[in-house]
């Protein structure tokens, strides 16, 4: 397969893991992997994925998780996350809940469980800064949003540093970004 084909075959995936999951895998893992402290290997083995697999998904060679149990995981990881972004759970917490995670064989496909946490009442603000980076990180590469910034840093510095911190930057910084420009 020619370099065009590939890239429309990912793209074409990654269109395909939005409409069923929200988002391409790729972002929704890496924010997993950034909000709970683990890396690639360590998502992989409490999802129940291998290594090679994981990273099909993200990088959009594959569409689709085959097992319901691990798309049920991937729920669980999520709402831990954001338990752990509000503080209601602690690290040392969240590492016994991602051996249960591990472990678990899933229930009902259609338990909606990524749904609990969120009608308790407002997103965090964590969670408000995902969806944003989700949303530029699905518009464009991190490259090109910083060649975007850079473009506009002479005439409109604020967008600019916007783009830089939402498009490219870490959770951490975006979350301290959105707090210290709170009224």
């Amino acid at each position: 397969m020619d370099t065009a084909a590939q890239q429309e075959a990912t793209a074409r995936a990654r269109e395909l893991q939005r409409s069923w999951y929200g988002e391409p895998l790729g972002a929704l893992f890496r924010r997993l992997i950034d909000d709970l402290g683990l890396n690639q290997a360590r998502l992989a083995g409490v999802l129940g994925l291998s290594a090679p697999m994981l990273s099909q998904l993200m990088s959009g060679q594959r569409a689709k998780i085959g097992n319901p149990a691990v798309v049920q995981r991937v729920q669980a990881l999520q709402e831990l996350a954001s338990q752990v972004a509000d503080g209601s759970v602690s690290a040392v917490e969240a590492t016994d809940r991602m051996e249960e995670i591990k472990k678990s064989q899933g229930g009902s496909v259609l338990t909606a469980s990524s749904q609990t946490g969120s009608s308790t009442g407002a997103p965090t603000v964590r969670r408000v800064v995902r969806e944003i980076q989700s949303l530029l990180r699905s518009v464009a590469a991190a490259g090109d949003i910083i060649d975007a910034a850079d473009s506009l840093a002479p005439t409109h510095p604020e967008l600019a540093e916007f783009l830089r911190v939402y498009g490219a930057g870490r959770t951490a910084d975006a979350v301290a970004h959105y707090e210290s420009h709170q009224s």
